[in-house]
């Protein structure tokens, strides 16, 4: 479904992506982890070419994207939906209409028709009771909610998750995760999720990639990254107390 092919990218005279190939097939979680600078925000923007690679190609159910104008662009970008971290709500609005803007935007859709289908992204999301209120009235937890309602109010194939669990306490970001988790199980969305939590990619991710310096230095499934003898994979694991033995060592399930 998502393939980078050989993808160079440099930013201020700094190769932030290094000459990087993965694929992310249809249906699954696939969590990219790593330091701040490693790459991880810059990746998730070729997926929509926010950026454009400096070499290799992007392509999007088998259609290289780096080289498409701007129509035949957009047409591959409404496959999308996308979370940014801060949950990007417009504060003038209330939830019921911050949900319904790109159908006002990109549909012909009447009144109607669109309050019916916020009210059931809400209801899936546990929102319904919050759809005429305003953001700043919405706890961090409920804004990232909302901001999902949103995201997945055209039905993408896709959804692009930036640090969904960012700023939220522990047990928030547990609930964003089982979020994350019943979007595959219920709509079957493919789901990229760029975050520092590594609590949240193992307990979410099919698949994990670590970038460091602008490579990829860990490709693999939990467990597998779990016990990868790569040693930047596991002081990354260890400065979060993640170890080998403990809980995690009987094995996760991602179904």
């Amino acid at each position: 479904m998502i393939r980078f092919e050989n993808i160079t990218k440099v930013l201020g005279g700094k190769t932030v992506l290094d000459n990087i190939t993965f694929e992310v097939a249809e249906g699954e979680t696939f969590v990219i982890v790593g330091l701040s600078g490693a790459g991880k925000s810059v990746t998730l923007k070729h997926m929509i070419q926010l950026m454009r690679p400096d070499a290799g190609k992007v392509i999007i159910d088998g259609e290289v994207i780096n080289t498409l104008g701007r129509s035949a662009l957009q047409a591959v970008r409404t496959k999308f939906g996308v979370l940014f971290q801060s949950a990007a709500l417009l504060q003038w609005m209330t939830v019921m209409d911050n949900v319904a803007l790109p159908l006002r935007e990109h549909t012909h859709q009447g009144e109607v028709e669109i309050k019916k289908r916020v009210i059931e992204k809400l209801e899936l999301l546990g929102l319904a009771d919050a759809a005429e209120k305003f953001p700043a009235d919405l706890s961090g937890g409920m804004q990232k909610r909302a901001g999902l309602a949103r995201a997945i109010i055209m039905n993408p194939k896709i959804v692009l998750y930036d640090e969904p669990t960012s700023g939220l306490d522990p047990v928030t970001s547990r609930r964003i995760d089982d979020l994350i988790v019943n979007m595959r199980k219920e709509l079957g969305i493919t789901s990229v999720v760029v975050t520092h939590d590594l609590h949240s990619a193992l307990s979410i991710g099919s698949r994990i990639m670590m970038l460091h310096e602008g490579k990829i230095v860990e490709n693999a499934t939990p467990d597998e990254f779990i016990h990868s003898k790569n040693e930047t994979v596991q002081s990354f694991l260890e400065s979060q107390y993640i170890t080998k033995k403990g809980k995690w060592e009987t094995g996760l399930t991602h179904e």
